[in-house]
């Protein structure tokens, strides 16, 4: 989002309206949902039943991402620049959801359909450390994280689509060194509240919440020093249109998505996550340049998964669900629009996209599948994750005016 600058002082400013709402698409409205329907009805003749479904799932997703806004890149920006924990706040209580909903999943241990149900749990060590710091950077230069990236492509955001291509270069490549990072630098056993202690998943609900409540608390302090500016209102249709047109409150979405990701969780029998798509898709296209790919330590032991079709893969089905639930969610709003790209912010969405890319094969996964399914899962890596990526953001601040691209500042309207 971008900020409005102001020469009067934002705690003078009386009112925070939207600007007017658009007219809908209605034409890419209807093409944005036959286009879902015959995919849904495609993986429905072609695949496992849980595939359509994660499509939807995925459609959900997308649909609510855009509608709110919903940023964690843009979060973590506010909050490193100005000092605005709003955004971090709705972070907070989407992860308060999404453990409640979680604890109980994964002490049962199934889903829907009968598999087992794991959490995203992984080990804490150097290639954590070093690729959360870099995603946090990549997300600042390259205009969104993984998440972001993909419902941004949806709304038509054109200098993300080259975010997107070098997002899966670098995971590629990260890939191909994901031997090194696993093998040869240090690292723990992964360590889950729950299990790895003897809260069982009671008590590790419970030291969550303690935790997300200290973090509101302290975001609440920090803005009580720094008064920021606040976010800027969204245009927004009112009363029960707003769910079709316009903006969704930022705390609605947390509980959505919350819901969602459990939902995930119980349909393909492990939590949302992004990322592991692109390595895929980039690995395939290395393989078809004449690569060795099978060589590479991340697809040992799931060559199969290399050489299927990419509809088997479930991550797959919810990455085009998140785009196409973005895409309608754009156009329902009539923000559907194709921006201008310049060498600046191309440049930046190139070293973004490669950093992130890297860095989530470094971390296992991104702000989706590390952060957000890591802290829900109980998993310590979650927490460091997203330390880190707070640190790379602190430092892409600095990089961010090179490339044109704005940071808050404490006297701006609206951040």
């Amino acid at each position: 989002m971008s900020v409005i600058a102001s020469s009067q002082p934002h705690r003078d400013i009386q009112q925070n309206k939207a600007p007017a709402l658009n007219r809908p698409q209605n034409r890419l409205v209807i093409g944005g949902l036959v286009v879902a329907a015959a995919l849904t009805l495609f993986l429905a003749f072609t695949q496992d039943i849980v595939q359509p479904l994660l499509l939807v799932i995925g459609l959900g997703l997308g649909y609510t991402l855009f509608h709110a806004r919903f940023g964690f890149t843009s979060a973590f920006r506010r909050l490193a620049s100005v000092g605005n924990g709003q955004a971090i706040r709705a972070h907070m209580v989407m992860l308060a959801v999404a453990c409640s909903l979680f604890a109980p999943i994964l002490a049962i241990g199934t889903t829907f359909f009968g598999a087992e149900a794991t959490g995203n749990v992984s080990p804490v060590g150097v290639s954590l450390i070093v690729g959360a710091f870099l995603f946090g950077i990549g997300m600042q230069l390259g205009g969104g994280c993984a998440s972001g990236t993909l419902y941004a492509v949806g709304g038509g955001r054109s200098v993300m689509f080259i975010t997107l291509l070098f997002f899966i270069i670098g995971s590629t490549i990260g890939a191909a060194h994901f031997s090194f990072w696993m093998n040869d630098m240090p690292a723990a056993e992964p360590f889950s509240l729950a299990t790895s202690t003897n809260l069982g998943y009671g008590g590790a609900w419970l030291v969550s919440l303690l935790i997300f409540g200290a973090a509101i608390l302290l975001s609440l302090w920090i803005e009580k020093k720094r008064n920021p500016p606040k976010m800027a209102a969204l245009p927004s249709a009112s009363g029960w249109k707003r769910i079709f047109r316009g903006s969704w409150p930022l705390m609605a979405a947390a509980v959505a998505l919350a819901v969602l990701n459990a939902l995930t969780l119980l349909t393909r029998g492990s939590p949302w996550g992004v990322t592991s798509a692109f390595t895929l898709w980039g690995s395939k296209a290395a393989d078809a340049l004449g690569f060795n790919v099978e060589s590479w330590g991340y697809w040992q032991g799931n060559i199969d998964a290399l050489h299927a079709s990419i509809f088997v893969d479930t991550t797959t089905v919810l990455n085009f669900g998140v785009i196409l639930g973005a895409f309608i969610a754009s156009a329902a709003g009539g923000l559907f629009k194709f921006s201008n790209i310049t060498a600046k912010n191309a440049a930046a969405s190139v070293i973004g996209g490669l950093l992130m890319g890297y860095g989530a094969r470094l971390a296992f996964g991104c702000n989706v599948g590390a952060y957000f399914s890591g802290i829900a899962s109980f998993s310590a890596h979650g927490y460091i994750w997203g330390v880190m990526a707070l640190g790379g953001t602190f430092l892409a601040l600095y990089l961010r005016p090179l490339f044109g691209l704005s940071v808050p500042k404490p006297k701006d309207t609206f951040c």
